[in-house]
């Protein structure tokens, strides 16, 4: 069903409302700023009557159009490759375990209604923040955590040419009986594809959960290191890259990166 000839777009209404540039009524609507009916409107291509009353908020500004970067706390279960979302680029590789066929994109966890309560960063959900998000931070369909997702070219390029020494922090649930000086292999000891592994931080969360800090991880390195051990790996949990904790976000929700946080 065509709309009336007289509705036109609201990036249209609001430029002529205003006298302004298609481009900043535009930049306003997704920004958050535009009311129609009393009802915020975040499609600049929203058809609207003659009849209908827009609104553009009192306090409304461009600065907060700045790119944002979401933390989100994948399920296990979930797709999370390298690349533009939801596609996925050619360096997309699992950590262990063959690719799920069919496994749900994790991006498509990046919603109004999955964000963290407990977002400490003050900033307003729109629509454009789940727009052109990349992601440089691969975790496997089986393992779950943080993955990263980013509109920021400055924190794109941070992850895409650092991440190999970027530290990163696993809870790994483990099955099984430790080797002798098991431990101590684990933190030095062992190779992996035919070369020998540098040092890496492991130790005992609980009785059957092992903390691993490691740079550089390869594909399939952390559940090797533990059957080297006499150890089978159940789960793995990213809940750190670099100096950015997952922190307080329950599975399957997302926070905003906060503007003093650095990987």
């Amino acid at each position: 069903m065509q709309n009336p000839p007289e509705h036109v777009r609201l990036a249209k209404r609001l430029a002529e409302q205003l006298n302004c540039s298609r481009t900043m009524a535009e930049q306003y609507i997704e920004g958050g700023w535009v009311s129609v009916d009393g009802r915020v409107v975040e499609a600049p291509g929203a058809r609207v009557s003659p009849g209908q009353a827009v609104t553009l908020a009192p306090d409304a500004s461009l600065l907060e159009l700045t790119p944002v970067t979401l933390l989100l706390h994948k399920p296990a279960g979930y797709e999370a490759g390298l690349g533009a979302a939801p596609s996925e680029g050619p360096g997309h590789h699992q950590s262990h375990g063959s690719r799920s066929q069919g496994a749900p994109q994790a991006v498509t966890l990046l919603r109004a209604d999955t964000h963290a309560a407990e977002d400490a960063s003050g900033i307003r959900v729109l629509q454009r923040h789940f727009r052109q998000l990349e992601c440089f931070t691969p975790l496997p369909t089986p393992a779950s955590g943080l993955v990263v997702y980013t509109q920021d070219r400055r924190v794109a390029r941070k992850l895409a040419e650092d991440i190999e020494s970027l530290e990163q922090e696993c809870i790994v649930t483990v099955s099984g009986q430790i080797a002798e000086r098991g431990l101590e292999r684990l933190c030095h000891g062992l190779s992996f594809n035919g070369r020998p592994l540098p040092p890496i931080k492991v130790s005992w969360q609980n009785e059957n959960r092992l903390r691993f800090a490691l740079k550089g991880i390869r594909p399939g390195q952390i559940p090797s290191m533990c059957e080297a051990v006499g150890l089978q790996v159940e789960a793995i949990k990213r809940i750190r890259i670099g100096r950015v904790p997952l922190a307080k976000v329950p599975e399957g929700g997302w926070r905003f990166l906060q503007g003093w946080e650095r990987f």
